[in-house]
């Protein structure tokens, strides 16, 4: 019979930071060591100590930090701006720091070793019941013990001491290609660990990248690709989903575009929950297509989100209100919350993470970011990309529908192609472009796609004027497609033919009306004159009976005074004649 083995995971420790706990799937190896790895303010510290602080304020697991390098008193002032209160923290009892700094002219190679101090934590940890343990800048003992014999004895000693208390503990070390002694000594360090976790700090086109990436996990699975990370508000966060996974519902409600035509065209408007992308070149209205969405939100009382990496907020008030748009009002309520920002001020990953922060202050139904293409300043395109996928990401998960307007790559007024490449993930792509004709500069509007709905193909002007946005019926003449004066000029000559033919045809009416009207007048003279001609025909016949009746009588009457000629008598004659015979 086939055995079969059953597979136990590894208990985790929860570190309280999302990214991470996502990138581990789940936290840190519970009783075991992991090392956090990196170059200078690459943020080893504040996620060493971050780990501590949830661990005691979320989780109730009590924890020590240990520095090596910088005093307590400095690592507590840094912190301080993070919120987390680690002074009630130690009053509480749950969170105490050693100060294990050494002066290396006092130490000699073999003279020193670990298990004095090592016996001060565990007697501490004893007392306050510790389950988390962060040795920081652990390269900096291995330094002053300056003997690799030396150095490899007191890892050792360390390790065998972790592993008899069974504290999570995180050992942070420096990382510097260029040094070999740097090198040797993590190589060493990342063998006894069961997890190592690199961070990384570079510059990209003058800004600022912060990554994260894990490099083992013993007997766990974990996220291999690099995720990006900023260090904000609230410590060092990653953004990162665990999952590549997209399980969102999908909405069959919709949302108005503030267009009302566009709302035609689209079948009734954007699906609610979807990503629209708007892009054009400078100038063509993506802006003021966005603002009109955002105020049609407000209008049916629903918050909506304006970022823009453009304008301030006064420049979009006062320059919307010049097709109608109206947002002070709605600003002024709180329905509204515009927000400018610099798209060069920090990476784009930053960017990220301050929009999905604005977005849980505000809790939109409806966000725009004008433009989004601007994030690729904040780390090249490819960031962008990930960056603006990882928005898509978050709003579609919170049911938010989401408008982004995007330049064009290229300067070919008729490309269809966004920047940074967002076309082909957004659900509905709008591209509005110019036509010159005839010394004058149009905008034309078109609907490239729409997943799930029918939408129009057709090209429309954009037409913007003090009542607001008009999307008009373009014009052909010959094959060429009409907008702007030469539209104008089109239609008025096609009305003023279309007044000459209407004249031409009442005319033509009058003229025939007369005629009938004179024919029929005939008609009717010619009916008299029948009706006429047959009254006197009909006397003519009664005439000529009257005259025929009147002659009979007459010969009658003269054959009786002619006896000879009486009838009677000529009749008996014959009758005589006839019988002697």
């Amino acid at each position: 019979m086939a055995s079969t083995r059953r597979l136990v995971s590894i208990a985790k420790a929860p570190t309280g930071n999302r990214g991470f706990d996502d990138i581990t799937r789940g936290g840190l190896p519970r009783g075991r060591t992991t090392l956090l790895a990196g170059g200078p303010g690459s943020g080893k510290t504040i996620v060493a100590l971050e780990t501590l602080v949830k661990g005691a304020r979320d989780f109730g697991e009590p924890g020590i930090f240990v520095a090596f390098e910088e005093q307590s008193r400095a690592i507590r002032e840094n912190a301080a701006t993070f919120g987390w209160d680690i002074p009630a923290l130690e009053a509480a009892g749950t969170l105490h720091f050693f100060d294990a700094q050494w002066d290396p002219s006092t130490i000699s190679a073999g003279d020193f070793e670990l298990t004095g101090l090592l016996a001060m934590i565990r007697a501490k940890a004893r007392e306050m019941g510790a389950k988390r343990l962060v040795f920081d800048a652990i390269d900096i003992l291995l330094t002053v013990l300056n003997d690799p014999a030396a150095e490899r004895r007191e890892l050792l000693r360390l390790q065998q001491w972790l592993v008899e208390n069974q504290l999570t503990a995180i050992v942070t070390g420096k990382i510097d290609a260029d040094d070999p002694v740097l090198a040797r000594r993590n190589t060493l360090i990342q063998f006894m660990v069961d997890a190592v976790l690199r961070l990384e700090q570079r510059v990209e086109g003058r800004v600022t990248i912060r990554t994260a990436r894990v490099l083992k996990y013993r007997g766990s699975g974990f996220a291999e690709n690099e995720m990006s990370a900023v260090i904000g508000p609230q410590g060092f966060e990653i953004a990162s989903v665990s999952s590549g996974d997209k399980i969102f519902a999908a909405p069959r409600g919709r949302v108005s575009s503030g267009v009302e035509r566009l709302d035609t065209m689209l079948s009734g408007g954007y699906f609610r929950g979807a990503s629209v992308l708007i892009t054009g070149s400078p100038g063509t209205s993506k802006s003021t297509l966005s603002c009109a969405f955002v105020e049609a939100a407000c209008a049916r009382g629903e918050r909506a989100l304006y970022v823009s990496f453009d304008e301030s907020a006064d420049e979009i008030v006062r320059n919307s209100s010049s097709v109608g748009i109206r947002l002070a009002g709605h600003a002024k309520s709180g329905l509204l919350k515009l927000q400018a920002r610099r798209a060069d001020a920090c990476s784009a990953d930053a960017q990220l993470l301050q929009l999905q922060a604005l977005i849980a202050a505000h809790n939109p139904t409806c966000v725009v970011v004008d433009p989004v293409s601007a994030l690729a300043k904040g780390g090249g395109t490819l960031a962008a990309l990930t960056v603006c996928e990882g928005l898509l990401h978050v709003t579609k998960a919170r049911g938010i529908t989401i408008v982004c307007t995007s330049l064009l790559d290229g300067s070919e007024p008729h490309a269809e192609a966004s920047s940074i490449e967002i076309s082909t993930v957004a659900d509905t792509w709008i591209h509005v472009s110019y036509t010159i004709q005839a010394g004058e500069r149009n905008r034309a509007l078109t609907i490239v796609k729409s997943r799930g709905t029918r939408h129009s193909n057709q090209v429309r002007e954009l037409v913007l004027s003090e009542r607001g946005i008009t999307l008009a019926d373009v014009y052909t003449s010959g094959g060429e497609v009409l907008m702007g004066t030469m539209r104008w000029l089109k239609e008025q000559t096609d009305q003023s033919d279309h007044a000459r033919a209407q004249l031409d045809i009442e005319q033509r009416r009058r003229e025939i009306e007369a005629a009938q009207a004179e024919l029929a007048s005939r008609q009717r003279a010619l009916e008299h004159e029948m009706r006429v001609k047959q009254s006197e025909l009909a006397r003519l016949s009664s005439s000529e009976v009257v005259r025929n009746d009147a002659t009979a009588r007459h010969h009658l009457e003269l054959s009786r005074k002619r006896s000879a000629d009486h009838p009677a008598k000529r009749n008996g004659s014959r009758a005589q004649r006839a019988g002697r015979k």
